[in-house]
């Protein structure tokens, strides 16, 4: 954090440049529990809250510093911020971001999220994308990358650009005689809106209250109220420092036992007992000795470091050897000896360097470092990321959207088109043989692309295709979050139009294929009618919501139409029954793929669910569907229903999974990977045979 780089402050008590060595012990006790939680969240379920500790003492460092700093004017003082917060923090950042840019591409097949995060990063925007992606802080994908963490920085970064024009424009810089009064209001009723703010947005829009500045600048102003309010009230303070240590310690650690559910209480309750705490460390109590001890300042003197190398050790860990009882002691020793040669060789040497050089050129070097280092990410480094991956299969998640071998969506006669998440592809059946397959779905159908590549290889049929990411074909007339009309017209009008030129081309003998998540849209939807939120909702033709049952009858109706189209040109239809899936298993199943640097066990990957359990739930689950589906086959001669739920989960097996005998069979919780695709091969080819969909 920003704060672990100052150093002297200003105490409240004298007013004058006095360095307290209990605020470095603070921040040691807050860096500890991080790291404590992002080892293992069990052991300090709310440690994450250190972060929230430094955010006090942010503030109250910073409004200490600033309190008799003399300036000639606004610009001289505005620059002279800039330049203190650029030396302290670039440096550090800048290594930190290069160095683990360059390790994740070693271990990560596919770490472009990682280096987008990590360049931006050194701009103090990290945070802005994260909520911008709905990140969740407690996921399993935000472990696996090792630069999330500076969303913090950008936090503090973001309160920089404000705090200072506060400061001036409220008369405490030129320390005029309501300039503490001006200040204390001002950031008052910013922290009350804040605060409040906070409260409201973590119930229903938790990444905003977590990841953005304005639902956090309370917990940084409340060390800046703290400072003024000693400043001018001193019975206060002496109020304050009746209060022990000790017991306020105790209190702070009460308070990261707290489960993460209770968050918000939480976190209000760590801010207020930091805030205390700094007013009540004293020199003769307990508390002021043990924070005062020589080799727990000087953790909190490398806390910056630490806190940034900490978790890229975790990280990286986590995508090689793991974490494990036997090798803590060699994670701790190595984030100590990164975060010592970081603070030492980079942070000091950059603090105390070329004290003569203009200010404009220091913040201009930071500025073009930042700008030099995004270009390295952003340029070769995505470029060469895979010729930096130290694995042996260099496989991505991309390879869900290939054909076959030589044959992926980017050929020549396949493309992708730059329309939201549309994927097209048509390939021509080979001369030999005249059939073709047409494909429509959302994105559950082009995890069948790998299947249908091997069908062509082995029979030489055509195959087209036309994949909208979150919506079925036929189209069903539903919203979902992040799906406006706009965008559901859009995806209507392309994949309707694409469908109408590949039909002409059907003859007798062909096949449309129709696959996509059917349990998502007609099963899963969840509608509060009172608030109006909702996951997905369906709707009529005139804008009515309907309810699931209706909504799949609807959708069924499409069909049948289609049928009765295709069945005049000899046109079969083939609609895929639900995959089984698999909530809240692995979330990045990279990590389960066997490399030399990771093993991989059933404490990473799991052995999945009890396949009774799978029955028990998700049969019943899709029985209705699985139904109708079957009622459709008897109404339509020419439609049937393929269904791989038991390829996928072997009613032989004692377990099913994301991994089946070794092999993993999903990219996600819900899509097939390649090889599960081709998991069902065999048994998809005897149905097609049976189908004469291809002949041998």
């Amino acid at each position: 954090m920003s704060s672990t780089c100052e150093h002297t402050h200003t105490s409240s008590r004298t007013l004058s440049n006095k360095y307290r060595p209990e605020i470095d012990g603070l921040r040691a006790f807050a860096v500890v529990a991080v790291i404590i939680n992002h080892f293992n969240k069990d052991l300090l379920p709310s440690g994450y809250l250190g972060v929230d500790i430094f955010f006090v003492i942010s503030g109250y460092v910073i409004t200490s510093s600033l309190a008799e700093r003399e300036s000639k004017n606004f610009l001289d003082f505005l620059t002279g911020f800039y330049e203190r917060r650029i030396k302290r923090l670039v440096p550090a950042l800048v290594v930190f971001v290069l160095i683990t840019s360059v390790l994740i591409c070693l271990f990560n097949p596919t770490p472009g999220t990682a280096l987008g995060i990590g360049w931006r990063s050194l701009f103090g925007i990290s945070n802005i994308i994260l909520y911008q992606q709905s990140s969740d802080y407690f996921a399993q994908s935000f472990e696996l990358n090792p630069v999330v963490h500076t969303w913090s920085l950008g936090v503090e970064e973001q309160f920089y650009l404000l705090f200072p024009f506060l400061i001036w424009f409220t008369g405490f810089a030129q320390q005029t005689a309501k300039g503490a009064r001006n200040l204390f209001t001002w950031v008052g009723a910013l922290t009350i809106a804040s605060l409040i703010g906070f409260i409201y947005l973590y119930q229903i829009n938790q990444p905003a209250a977590y990841f953005l500045m304005p639902p956090r600048f309370w917990e940084m102003a409340a060390g800046c109220l703290l400072f003024i309010g000693f400043q001018k009230r001193a019975r206060i303070e002496q109020a304050l420092e009746q209060i022990p240590p000790l017991l306020v310690v105790a209190a702070m650690v009460g308070v990261m036992f707290l489960p993460v559910a209770a968050a918000v209480p939480a976190t209000i309750g760590i801010v207020v007992l930091s805030a205390v705490l700094i007013a009540c460390l004293k020199q003769g109590t307990a508390a002021y000795k043990f924070f005062t001890l020589e080799k727990v300042v000087y953790i909190g003197l490398i806390s910056y470091s630490l806190y940034l190398w900490h978790w890229s050790v975790l990280s990286i860990s986590r995508w090689t050897i793991g974490i494990h009882w036997w090798s803590v002691p060699i994670q701790v020793g190595l984030m100590l000896l990164l975060a010592v040669g970081s603070y030492q060789f980079v942070e000091l040497r950059f603090n105390k360097s070329n004290p003569s050089l203009p200010r404009w050129q220091i913040i201009g070097l930071g500025v073009f470092t930042s700008l030099g280092v995004s270009a390295i990410i952003l340029i070769p480094g995505r470029k060469f990321s895979k010729n930096l991956f130290l694995g042996q299969n260099k496989s991505t998640l991309d390879e869900i959207s290939q054909l076959a071998e030589g044959t992926s969506l980017n050929d020549e006669n396949c493309s992708v088109m730059n329309i939201d998440t549309f994927r097209r592809c048509s390939i021509r059946p080979k001369k030999t043989y005249g059939k073709r397959i047409l494909l429509m779905g959302d994105s559950h159908s082009s995890q069948y692309f790998p299947l249908l590549g091997k069908l062509r290889n082995k029979t030489g049929v055509g195959i087209s295709g036309f994949v909208t990411s979150g919506q079925p074909f036929p189209e069903a007339r539903y919203t979902h979050k992040g799906l406006t009309k706009d965008t559901w017209e859009k995806y209507n009008q392309y994949s309707k139009k694409f469908f109408k030129e590949e039909f002409k081309k059907l003859g007798a003998g062909d096949t449309i294929i129709l696959s996509s998540r059917l349990e998502y849209y007609f099963i899963s939807i969840k509608y509060n009618k009172e608030h109006k939120q909702t996951k997905l909702f369906l709707a009529d033709k005139k804008g009515h919501i309907i309810d699931e049952e209706n909504a799949f009858s609807l959708w069924l109706k499409e069909v049948s139409k289609i049928a009765k189209e295709s069945i005049k040109k000899g046109v079969k239809v083939i609609v895929f029954a639900p995959i089984p899936v698999f909530a809240n298993e692995t979330v990045d199943l990279s990590l389960c793929q066997k490399e030399w640097f990771r093993n991989v066990s059933h404490e990473t990957c799991g052995p999945g669910r009890m396949l009774s359990e799978i029955q028990s739930q998700q049969v019943n689950r899709y029985k209705n569907i699985n139904n109708k589906l079957d009622q459709l086959v008897k109404q339509n001669s020419n439609i049937r229903i393929y269904k791989p739920f038991n390829v996928l989960c072997p009613p032989h097996l004692k377990y099913c999974g994301t991994f089946l005998n070794g092999i993993r069979t999903y990219r996600d919780n819900d899509h097939l990977f390649r090889d599960g695709a081709l998991l069902v091969e065999s048994d998809f080819f005897r149905f097609a045979l049976n189908e004469n969909i291809v002949n041998h």
